[in-house]
């Protein structure tokens, strides 16, 4: 579509050409072309509406790409991509060999930072700004975050630090009381009271501009300035402001959906020496009404009409994620002790399910993988049972808070990791990759992994008996196999693989959902089947079996395939004699999968049916 200004914006030079009164107008087209992009290739919407006006703003005033953004989430980087050279090639954006779902340097000299999750770019930027300072490099450094990302633990590690060393960097808070769900926690609260007195703002900054002419603001004196007029400000404010209690200068809240302010105020600041923050409130899905509307709906809706905003995904199959939300509920009805933790992903998780009928018995603690785990624990420890989902990618995050806080006491946690494996379009960042060869070391877990819904539901059921310890129950994206997926609460035997097809030869030995793969690439041949169901305890039964009946042996599995399943089932040859050939299928070693379909990642892994077939046919 041909656009006014939109059309002749390749770079940011070609939007600093343009007055600052045509950049509503820039903002209006750029949202509109995200919205018809969108509607017929899936991503992002929301987030990126949401900050349409700050985009403009930053590129308008900041000498991009010598000058530093660091976004945090690439949700809403959209209009980043959009007008630093990728218009014309936003179409491919998320698909296979196209534009990458997330910034990422590798694609971009403007991306700065991979930021395909949260709470890290304020950290990332305060090390830019001081390597600059170090080098002598006189670029600014700007750190986007949102009020849902402030939730994560690193942000704050980030914010203790920044007045520590010496920077300049502005760290803008966009403020829209959202994640993906709406922000949860203390920090949520605080925001919605924070203000800040204009009368102090002005009698600061001349105050500063008057010591700085003096010469009385060398390095030595500034920090003792600054907690002098925080303790100003406290004087003549309602509250302390917890961005000045750790020396970040803070002015707002400002209306993140007026451009020409944002330009404004952003220049004001740009040449400000010391770190600050600059407070914005924003709309989740702003200029969009169905995604005002309902944000989290609208955060990723797929393909949508862009006149009615009808969505038109039609599948009605289950998706692993609703069982789980089902199954869970069902569960928490007839055992009292059940509650649900999930870290800021309620509804990606279908927690939500939970939390509407019993809202005092489920917890979603923000963006905070680590806190969440260990706070499950604290729960176990005094004889509750948590179901503690996270997405597999993200509870790389809280690695040590599973071993030193859940698996050491063995504690009746029992984790969830949705999105394990290949997860498609939204890539190496989010890929559920190292699950398996990760935990499989660590003592006392029983780590398993469904075939399909019915498996799902008989491990959650098993999981949160009596006298069970810390559990991690792995699951994929996306819809599972069964068209009736209810089925009887019933117990598995821990530790139990299971037969499903006969042969001679050649076996091979699958865990989870990608046993369906398995299915279908075999189902015309003599080739054997086990679904492997656990992978600590696994089934030395069947691996006796397989080792004294079968000349080649096939693990496929859906993560990365060094430590897993495959390296498990060798070692155990190993150490009991058994020599067939043994051939791994699973995420490579050593490289990231990128993105694109899943059905596009799986046949590059070789795990799809076609991949699976060569392998037995081989």
């Amino acid at each position: 579509m041909e656009y006014k200004y939109l059309s002749h914006i390749q770079f940011p030079t070609d939007l600093r050409a343009l007055p600052v009164e045509a950049l509503p107008e820039v903002c209006s087209e750029l949202r509109d072309d995200i919205v018809k992009e969108l509607s017929v290739n899936p991503g992002h919407l929301a987030s990126s509406l949401g900050v349409i006006e700050l985009t403009v703003a930053l590129h308008y005033v900041y000498d991009t790409p010598e000058d530093r953004i660091v976004w945090d989430v690439g949700h809403q980087a959209y209009g980043h991509k959009i007008i630093t050279g990728r218009r014309e090639t936003f179409k491919t954006n998320r698909k296979f060999g196209g534009l990458h779902p997330f910034p990422t340097p590798a694609e971009s000299e403007y991306d700065t930072f991979v930021c395909g999750h949260a709470s890290n770019s304020i950290s990332a930027a305060l090390g830019m700004a001081v390597a600059d300072e170090k080098l002598g490099n006189k670029r600014h450094v700007v750190a986007v975050i949102g009020d849902g990302s402030l939730s994560g633990g690193l942000a704050f590690e980030g914010l203790n630090n920044v007045s520590s060393s010496p920077n300049n960097m502005l760290i803008i808070l966009n403020d829209n009381n959202m994640s993906i769900d709406h922000s949860v926690g203390g920090m949520k609260q605080y925001l919605l009271s924070l203000n800040t007195n204009e009368s102090y703002n002005r009698w600061r900054d001349r105050v500063g501009r008057w010591l700085m002419g003096k010469g009385y603001l060398n390095d030595s004196r500034k920090k003792t300035v600054i907690r002098l007029s925080n303790a100003f400000k406290s004087a003549i404010s309602e509250q302390q402001n917890i961005f000045e209690g750790m020396n970040i200068r803070y002015f707002g809240p400002v209306d993140g959906h007026d451009v020409k302010e944002l330009v404004r105020v952003i220049r004001h600041l740009k040449d400000m020496r010391g770190p600050k923050l600059l407070h914005i409130h924003t709309v989740k899905g702003k200029g969009y009404e169905p995604a005002e509307k309902a944000a989290t709906i609208w955060h990723a809706p797929g393909r949508f009409n862009p006149e009615t905003g009808e969505r038109l995904d039609k599948d009605k199959r289950a998706k692993y994620q609703d069982v789980f939300g089902e199954t869970l509920l069902e569960l928490a009805r007839t055992n009292p002790k059940i509650v649900g933790v999930t870290p800021a992903m309620p509804t990606g998780c279908s927690m939500n399910i939970l939390g509407k009928e019993m809202p005092d018995r489920t917890f979603d603690v923000g963006i905070a993988e680590g806190h969440a785990v260990t706070f499950s624990g604290g729960l176990a420890k005094e004889g509750m049972i948590p179901f503690c989902n996270i997405y597999s990618a993200f509870a790389q995050r809280a690695y040590d808070n599973i071993i030193h806080d859940v698996a050491i006491g063995k504690l009746h946690v029992v984790f969830c990791f949705d999105r394990a494996g290949i997860v498609g379009e939204d890539g190496a960042t989010h890929h559920g990759a190292f699950d398996m060869a990760a935990l499989r070391p660590v003592p006392n877990l029983t780590i398993c992994a469904p075939m399909n819904e019915h498996e799902l539901r008989k491990m959650m059921f098993t999981a949160q008996l009596p006298e069970q310890g810390p559990w991690v129950i792995r699951y994929p994206r996306g819809r599972g196999v069964k068209e009736d997926w209810r089925c009887p609460l019933e117990a598995i035997e821990v530790g139990k693989g299971r037969k499903i097809k006969d042969g001679k030869d050649t076996v091979v030995l699958s865990i989870g959902h990608i046993g369906n793969n398995v299915t279908e690439a075999i189902k015309d041949t003599d080739v054997a089947h086990y679904d492997m169901r656990f992978l600590k305890p696994i089934d030395t039964a069947i691996l006796d079996e397989v080792g004294k009946n079968f000349s080649h042996v096939i693990t496929v599995e859906n993560g990365v395939k060094d430590g897993g399943l495959g390296s498990a089932v060798l070692e155990y040859f190993a150490d009991h004699g058994y020599t067939p050939r043994v051939t791994r299928l699973g995420m490579p070693t050593d490289s990231f999968v990128e993105h694109g379909t899943i059905r596009e990642l799986q046949h590059i892994c070789g795990i799809d049916p076609e991949g699976i077939k060569l392998m037995v046919n081989g």
